[in-house]
């Protein structure tokens, strides 16, 4: 079966190399199949899970208030309406405890990642809101498994799914690393205002995470590749005046009580 689902590949993959598309067409083409984004999420989450030493997940216990702050923020986002898989996805939320990174990550099928770093660099929570918005895009959007299939090609991908350990490794590296496009940036910005502005949240509030980056001396590498914060703001707050969302909640004490429990 494994080899049948791999050698059904290659027919695909000949007709894109025998056509020319623009650069963001191939941006956009996804060859890989919504059910396998669910078994890939598995195996890279089994993978992550397996490497404490690389990804210290934060406990369960002893920390069940701020667990339950983060999937309440996670639940908010998924009820506004927006989400297209939010009944298909699992949307596990898993805790890094890593106060040097300022990062969050969601893999194919929903898996959600954040490190204690970027909850205690935010002062609110619409910011986090904000932030886990375009997380959730990237996964909801699809945008991992095409960046991935431009970069591994749609065998790897399939290949993981499947529970090949190599491919596993070889995907969840590429995951946690993975640099969007430009476009696929750009829309997840803009879908992280479609979700909140469907809650009681400030719809902009990834805008104010882009703006306590820019004033940083050292601004993370990740930025690099990244549109320009201040120029993400602009079109962040742009997008929550364009779709006329009316949510004004901060909870800026009680965020500042969760990141105390920290």
């Amino acid at each position: 079966m494994k080899h049948t689902i791999l050698i059904l590949s290659f027919p695909l993959l000949f007709i894109l190399q025998g056509c020319e598309f623009t650069k963001k067409a191939v941006g956009n083409i996804n060859l890989f199949p919504v059910e396998e984004d669910i078994k890939l999420g598995k195996q890279v989450a089994s993978e992550i899970a397996s490497k404490p030493a690389e990804f210290p997940i934060l406990p369960e216990q002893g920390n069940e208030r701020v667990y339950n702050y983060i999937r309440n923020i996670t639940r908010k986002i998924l009820n506004s309406g927006q989400v297209k898989y939010k009944n298909e996805f699992v949307w596990q939320v898993k805790i890094i405890k890593d106060d040097k990174t300022l990062n969050a990550f969601a893999t194919p099928g929903g898996y959600i990642y954040v490190y204690t770093g970027l909850i205690k660099f935010l002062d609110s929570e619409d910011q986090l809101a904000g932030v886990m918005g375009h997380e959730i895009a990237h996964a909801d959007r699809r945008h991992s498994t095409k960046q991935m299939t431009q970069l591994l090609g749609v065998q790897i991908l399939l290949a993981a799914a499947l529970g090949d350990r190599e491919a596993v490794q070889q995907v969840a590296t590429g995951l946690i690393g993975l640099k969007f496009s430009r476009n696929h940036e750009a829309d997840a910005d803009e879908y992280s205002v479609r979700y909140l502005c469907g809650t009681h949240y400030n719809a902009s509030g990834a805008a104010g995470f882009f703006q306590k980056l820019s004033g940083q001396a050292s601004p993370p590498e990740f930025l690099s590749t990244h549109p320009n914060p201040g120029n993400r703001v602009k079109d962040i707050e742009a997008k929550e005046a364009e779709f006329g969302c009316r949510g004004t909640v901060t909870n800026v004490s009680e965020y500042a009580q969760i990141k105390a429990l920290l």
